[in-house]
């Protein structure tokens, strides 16, 4: 199993935490982005968007960080990280969609501008990063995990950007239950 990877992408740490988590032997492939590698024919035939990370799993590729998490635990057999009852499941997948969508858009963009020079609005993306912290900081005060009182690819999808939220000046020190989730 091979993961093409950037280091410095949060995606790509969802990736290759949860092969982790879960003990699978991989081989790190590093996407060189100053080098144009993602724009490659050879990458861009396993990714059309050209974007890391990409999984190739014995010739079956997948693209796409929540992707890669929901094909693993599939594969694996693994309902302890992708519950298959209706509603765990569907939360699940709630909680993915806002790694997609709030978590992009606020944590993950302001850490973009930081190490990239990205043209995000610092002033704009900063307080989405914390209005989505603060949804966590609720979520979190109840309960340990996320979902299913356990850690599942949810916990996982959110995880990368939100411990590296600090890169992009969120401070993540007003939510106790966001850090203790984190530790």
């Amino acid at each position: 199993m091979k993961l093409y990877y950037v280091p410095q992408s949060g995606h790509a740490h969802r990736a290759h935490l949860f092969l982790s988590l879960l003990g699978i032997e991989h081989e790190l492939i590093h996407v060189d982005l100053s080098k144009q590698e993602h724009k490659t024919p050879d990458f861009l035939a396993m990714n059309r968007f050209g974007q890391v990370p990409v999984l190739d799993d014995d010739g079956v590729i997948v693209a796409d960080s929540t992707a890669i998490l929901v094909y693993l635990a599939r594969k694996y057999q693994r309902t302890d990280w992708l519950p298959d009852t209706l509603v765990e499941a569907t939360q699940v997948q709630r909680w993915l969609s806002v790694a997609s969508g709030q978590l992009m858009y606020g944590a993950c963009a302001a850490r973009l501008i930081n190490l990239l020079g990205a043209p995000f609005n610092p002033d704009e993306v900063i307080p989405r990063a914390h209005a989505l912290l603060k949804i966590l900081e609720a979520e979190l005060t109840a309960r340990d995990w996320l979902v299913a009182g356990r850690p599942t690819i949810a916990d996982v999808a959110l995880y990368s950007y939100i411990a590296r939220a600090p890169e992009g000046n969120v401070d993540i020190a007003p939510y106790p239950a966001v850090n203790a989730w984190l530790a």
